[in-house]
């Protein structure tokens, strides 16, 4: 039964109908006159008779009103007696009758005045026609959201459908020199099946189609990974976290769980979920840009601009709005439906690493083209021979369709050796090792909104860290609290004068961005806001039995000043309801305050003016607090004389407020104790070279004290020293002082947004890679100006996440030093697989050209090529590019700006490994067949052979770019053990069981053994190589790679 809660809102409609009852009431008694000469019991009988009756008749009545006012309340009169009427009255699902959402929709979206109080009358009315209460919201249960989803639509736009694998297949044979290999074989298979028939002509062509269809299918199944894995990255981001009312309790939930009718909370920074009506607030400002590319922040309030839209941030001041659109029926929406995202982001790495394989290809395309003529040259002056020994061009004797066959043999070669020599796996290897990285920094509370930030992140010389939240654990709580002179250690609320408590009340409870939620069962009262109206709230409300509810009934809020970074404080006007004395309060940063004060409560009441002696007196107090890491936040107060405001009070209210000559109401010290592991985390950073740098808007003892606890400071240092400065200090420096000083800072307290993105600018100025932090809409011009933009994801506003690279999702430093691990990973990963890749380029391309002029034909076929193709660009990326990150990675120094991507340890490794490759394979080429005593078949084959092992066993070598133990930390890649197990057998299937399409012959167990052990030495030449000392100077300054 829920009779009470819909039936109150038809208490008017019935209040009208009780003169009708009267009259009937009325009647009744008149029909049913006393005779004089009945007795007391027969009176008092007829009394009762007539009173239920009586109430028989209002029932009536009552269930005439309710029908008629409540579609949504199904009332049934039961079986009645002369005495009682029983009603069962249920509430079913709200109808929204009153409302034409097409309409309603075009109204907010042309932002239409007018017509709204035309078609509706206002906000408040829009809000009644959507079942919503103004100050508790909808009901917000599972049937009643359910339900207005089915009514008004989902918060969800529809996004365009993502790429299919069928998309990268297509990708994939726009390559060039795919579609060439691809002619290549369907001639090759034309002329074989015409020459040999079909049940022996179609291994040549087959075995070159099978093969190209392989390496398209592996490269996009591969990119058709990433592609959904980027997707559902980029779906975690958008999922913005809003703050709504429902049931009268504010909570957090997604912006896609957002409904028509809900009550949603603004505050600075945040993005409007939807579109809606402005209900109440004060100084409400938002950036439209995002929908209309206005820069002007516009004013919203009740009368002449109610109208919020979807994807506008807020600039100043909060408030509350009722949603009336959500998804593609607000302008956002359909914004968002048009635009196609590409997952494609082309990062600085891969730019770089697409340069390379330009320059390489066009060496590889040089040598293909060289050995190209000189095979065709050979064949066509007869020096070449078939199997069987004779030659293969006997000039006017030779079969059109062998010269044919043979010319297209030698094409396919040759393009072969094109599709080797490009290393198309370094992007690959960029991709993969990103996504990877990508996928793992989300489990270690990193998400990843730029894809080169992750290898930025790796080459970071600098981190500026805020303090609040990210040094420490932000749950705040207070601790100190000074009434005057004096310290309050029993902050019972007897111990203080009732007027003072009655003024902190007001500071408190009215000068507050937090609400409190009182449940009815009598739990302990919830509190939401930032951490600290949280800590404050909650010490009001429990220590000084402040009940908000009551300030929000007596008092009436008559402008407001919100807090930001810049200003450090809060104010607003008020005033008690039938009176006309306005009183300002004000609350901030403890110094700040008490620069404004001119007199000061004592505990007992009584007002003081605040002396000099005083002032220090005060100043001594709040560096006390500080020098324990509180954080001091002071109250003042000013009371408006009646002269002043009587004929003011409307024009006051859109004034700024009274700043001087308040009263010092009293101190609170805030206690924000460090994070647990911050300190090995910043020992950790330093060790590796990065230098942390804490930008807090903290007074600079409270700084200092943090920064010591953090291990950012040394305990015992001078304050004069120049590692600890003020913002307004660092501001008033001239450019080439800041220059001078930026890299000795490692501490700027009271700094502004300013400060911090001057001192970023200076860093880089100085050549610094530098890495911020930021929470706040004024962090934004810092975070985009710095080559790693980190957000907070708890504390952060959406302007500062959308301003970022990487969202720190627990706002924790330990976990900015595990992305600077990861980017230092990717780095690291990325520069493993071209020491791989170009070995195999490198031997590759030498054993094919020199092979082709001195024998005529290549060692390798099409099929032999593309498959070590596979295992190279493929097999070989996904192994080294998903390598954890160590320890190891974080003794080294940054790597800067200038530093080249291939060094001169990467030459001396791949070089080394490269001519073994080409040794051996060369003296298997010219020597193979009188050392193992084999035809030049088998001979081939353990060509092919030896060169695939020696890719496998130099893969553990490229895991290791100096360290000599190539097998530390081996068994914790599962993935790198598993693919070259599966290169190994599937080699050993192409040579032992593929004859026909790998063109190879079978080898015994003494002929592997050798293959094995050719390519196992590898290692100890790897181990040798490694302790010859290199200089840390750039090898190559060329074109190719010298800008690398």
């Amino acid at each position: 039964m829920t009779f009470v809660s819909n039936a109150l809102g038809s208490l008017g409609s019935l209040i009208d109908y009780l003169s009708i009852a009267t009259k009937k009431l009325h009647h009744s008694q008149s029909q049913n006159s006393l005779p004089p000469a009945l007795t007391i019991s027969h009176k008092r009988w007829r009394i009762a008779r007539t009173f239920i009756y009586s109430s028989r008749v209002l029932v009536t009545l009552a269930i005439d009103v309710i029908t008629r006012k409540q579609d949504q309340l199904v009332i049934t009169i039961l079986p009645s007696s002369p005495s009682f009427t029983t009603l069962d009255i249920k509430q079913t699902t709200p109808t929204f009758s009153a409302i034409d959402q097409t309409k309603l929709t075009q109204i907010v979206k042309n932002k239409n005045l007018d017509l709204l109080r035309h078609e509706y009358g206002g906000a408040q009315e829009v809000a009644l026609a959507l079942d919503t209460h103004t100050e508790n919201g909808i009901l917000g249960d599972d049937d009643d959201v359910r339900h207005r989803r089915e009514a008004f639509g989902s918060n969800t736009y529809h996004k365009p459908p993502p790429k299919g694998f069928l998309h990268f297949v297509l990708e994939a044979f726009k390559d060039t020199t795919i579609l060439i290999l691809l002619v290549c074989a369907t001639l090759s298979l034309a002329f074989g099946i015409k020459e040999h028939g079909l049940k022996e002509g179609w291994y040549d062509g087959g075995s070159i189609f099978v093969a190209v269809f392989l390496v398209i299918s592996v490269s996009a199944g591969s990119n058709f990974r990433q592609s959904r894995q980027f997707e559902k990255l980029s779906s975690i981001s958008n999922n913005i976290q809003v703050d709504v009312v429902r049931g009268g309790r504010r909570q957090q939930i997604s912006i896609f769980d957002v409904v028509v009718g809900d009550i949603a909370c603004l505050k600075i920074g945040d993005q409007i979920p939807a579109d809606g009506l402005f209900l109440d607030g004060h100084s409400l400002q938002v950036d439209e840009s995002s929908m209309t590319g206005e820069s002007d922040h516009v004013e919203v309030d009740k009368t002449r601009n109610p109208f919020l839209i979807s994807g506008a941030k807020v600039a100043d001041g909060y408030g509350h709005m009722l949603v009336t659109s959500v998804g593609m029926n607000t302008g956002w929406g359909e914004m968002m439906n048009s635009i196609n995202r590409d997952s494609s982001e082309r990062t600085p790495l891969q730019s770089r690493l697409d340069k390379l394989t330009s320059s390489i290809g066009k060496v590889g395309l040089a040598v293909a083209f060289l050995v190209l003529v000189v095979l065709l040259v050979r064949y066509f002056t007869g020096n070449t021979e078939d199997e069987n020994g004779n030659r293969e061009f006997n000039g006017s004797k030779a079969k059109i369709n062998d010269v044919l066959n043979s010319v297209v043999r030698i094409v396919a070669d040759a393009v072969t050796i094109v599709v080797v020599a490009i290393p198309e796996g370094l992007p690959l290897a960029v991709t993969l090792t990103l996504a990877y990285s990508m996928k793992r920094m989300m489990v270690d509370q990193a998400l990843v909104r730029k894809l080169s930030a992750c290898e930025t992140m790796g080459s970071a010389t600098t981190i500026c860290t805020d303090k609040t939240g990210t040094l420490t654990m932000n749950h705040m709580k207070v601790t100190e609290f000074w009434l005057g002179q004096q310290t309050i250690s029993d902050v019972a609320s007897s111990a203080i004068a009732p007027t003072v408590l009655q003024l902190f009340h007001q500071g408190v409870g009215l000068n507050t961005t937090g609400s409190v939620f009182r449940p009815t069962s009598g739990e302990t009262p919830e509190f939401s806001g930032s951490p600290t109206e949280k800590a404050v709230l909650s010490w009001a409300v429990l220590e000084l039995d402040m009940d908000m509810e009551e300030l929000k009934k007596n008092y009436t809020i008559m402008h407001v000043e919100a807090f930001n970074s810049e200003k450090k404080r809060s104010g607003i006007s008020m005033k008690k309801k039938g009176e006309k004395t306005i009183n300002v309060h004000w609350k901030g940063a403890a110094e700040i305050i008490l620069a404004m004060c001119s007199s000061y409560y004592e505990s007992s009441g009584s007002m003081k003016t605040m002396h000099e002696e005083d002032r220090m007196k005060f100043k001594q107090i709040i560096q006390s607090m500080a020098g324990k890491s509180l954080r001091c936040i002071a109250f003042a107060h000013r009371q408006i004389p009646n002269e002043e405001s009587r004929d003011n009070t409307d024009k006051r209210a859109h004034q700024s407020l009274e700043e001087t000559n308040l009263t010092l109401l009293g101190l609170v010290g805030i206690k924000d104790p460090c994070r647990p592991g911050v300190q090995e985390a910043i020992k950790a950073c330093r060790k590796a070279g990065v230098n942390i740098k804490m930008i807090t808007g903290d007074n600079v003892f409270t700084a200092r004290a943090i920064a010591i606890e953090c291990g950012i400071l040394e305990p015992n240092l001078d304050m004069n020293n120049g590692e600890i400065v003020e913002g307004v200090e660092f501001r008033n420096y001239t450019q080439e002082e800041r220059i001078e000083k930026v890299e000795r800072i490692r501490v700027m307290a009271r700094s502004s947004p300013l400060d911090k993105l001057l001192m970023v600018q200076c860093l880089k100025q100085k050549g610094h890679v530098v890495a911020v932090t930021g929470d706040g809409t004024n962090d934004a011009p810092a975070l985009k100006e710095a080559d790693i933009g980190l957000s907070m994801g708890i504390q952060g506003t959406e302007v500062a996440k959308e301003s970022s690279d990487i969202v720190i999702l627990d706002d924790n430093f330990a976990s900015i030093a595990t992305v600077l691990k990861w980017g230092r990973c990717v780095y690291n990963n990325i520069q493993k697989f071209i020491q791989f890749q170009l070995t195999v380029n490198v031997a590759a391309l030498v054993i094919n050209f020199v092979a082709a002029i001195s024998a005529g034909k290549v060692p390798l076929t099409a099929v032999q090529l593309l498959w070590v193709n596979l295992i190279m660009d493929t097999l070989g990326a996904l192994a080294l590019a998903t390598e954890r990150p160590t320890e190891e990675l974080m003794e080294k120094p940054p790597v800067g700006r200038t530093k080249p991507l291939i060094t001169k340890v990467m030459w001396r490794n791949l070089m080394a490994q490269a001519l073994y490759q080409i040794v051996m394979l060369l003296t298997l080429q010219f020597k193979g067949e009188s050392i193992f005593g084999v035809n030049e078949k088998v001979k081939d084959t353990l060509i092919f052979n030896v060169f695939v092992l020696c890719q496998v066993f130099n893969e553990f070598n490229a895991r290791k770019l100096e360290k000599k133990n190539v097998f530390k930390g081996i068994h914790k890649n599962k993935l790198f053990l598993g693919i070259v197990a599966i290169t190994i057998i599937l080699q050993v299937i192409m040579v032992e069981f593929l004859k026909k399409f790998a063109d190879t012959e079978r080898l015994n167990w003494r002929q592997w053994c050798a293959c094995f052990g050719i390519a196992a030495m590898s290692w100890p030449i790897a181990w040798v190589v490694k302790c010859i000392p290199v200089s840390d100077n750039p090898f190559l300054r060329s074109q190719v790679v010298g800008r690398l």
